[in-house]
């Protein structure tokens, strides 16, 4: 595995424009990208309650990297086991959805990393007292989703931390269930990434307290066939030109999410 950091060149001729990419020829004569996505990520993407429009700081990234492009983004609608073969089969021709890059998914798709974030314990706020620090859920039930890569982090931390008290592990079905059964009573804490916990606290105030601070590093990318070089390159640069102008960072405000930003685009794929 490498990961390949790609400066953007001649940021002073980037423009909100479109740039003088080479998108491969399909979706050139298209004059669109098939997007997949699951929205119930927020604030990463959701449908807002309001009007069930598309949401979130992925919708907005997607359609500033479209623009960027010159070219319209077609958001599909999906379950997140489909991912991966709406990829190999070019059901779609991108993921952008809270999709996090492990190198267990490299064999399929290469990923253009554009947010830092990772795991980070936490527990309702009428319980806060019983958890000072870390330590304190040594031994106590513990639930993530089981769809990501959370119970192998909590796994490592536990085997670190808790010696012969281990955290006692509850596979949950989504980020929303593990809240539910925190708020039941049925675990002691949860893990959620700490690049959507701000903004749930912020929905639902005095629910929820954090317990220490973010225990791994993971990053979020664009998940994109792994042989299309060309739209790899197309969505690093347009990334980077986002950068450049501060598109990027406004986005990263607007929802909140300034400490989990990235300084260049980074292409992450397999040898």
């Amino acid at each position: 595995m490498k990961r390949v950091l790609v400066a953007a060149a001649l940021f002073g001729a980037m423009t909100v424009s479109a740039l003088a990419v080479e998108l491969p020829p399909d979706i050139a004569k298209r004059g669109s990208i098939k997007v997949a996505l699951v929205p119930n990520y927020p604030p990463m993407e959701f449908r807002d309650p309001a009007n069930n429009a598309l949401s979130g700081f992925d919708i907005d990234l997607g359609e500033a990297l479209g623009r960027k492009l010159g070219v319209k983004i077609e958001w599909t609608e999906t379950s997140f086991a489909e991912f991966m073969p709406s990829i190999s089969t070019s059901r779609v021709d991108a993921i952008l959805s809270g999709f996090t890059d492990y190198a267990s998914r490299h064999e399929i798709a290469s990923f253009v990393d554009y947010l830092r974030s990772g795991p980070k314990f936490f527990v309702q706020q009428s319980r806060a007292s019983e958890f000072k620090d870390m330590a304190s859920l040594c031994g106590k039930k513990v639930g993530a989703s089981r769809r990501t890569m959370f119970p192998t982090e909590i796994d490592k931390w536990s085997q670190k931390n808790c010696s012969s008290n281990p955290i006692q592990f509850v596979g949950t079905d989504g980020s929303a269930d593990a809240r539910t059964q925190l708020k039941q009573g049925r675990i002691d804490a949860a893990v959620q990434g700490n690049e959507t916990l701000p903004y749930l606290m912020d929905l639902e105030p005095n629910a929820y307290a954090p317990v220490g601070a973010a225990f791994a590093t993971q990053f979020t990318g664009i998940a994109l066939p792994v042989k299309e070089k060309a739209l790899q390159q197309a969505f690093v640069e347009a990334l980077d030109a986002l950068i450049a102008d501060g598109t990027y960072r406004t986005l990263l405000a607007k929802w909140k999410l300034n400490d989990n930003g990235i300084e260049k685009a980074t292409i992450n794929a397999g040898q």
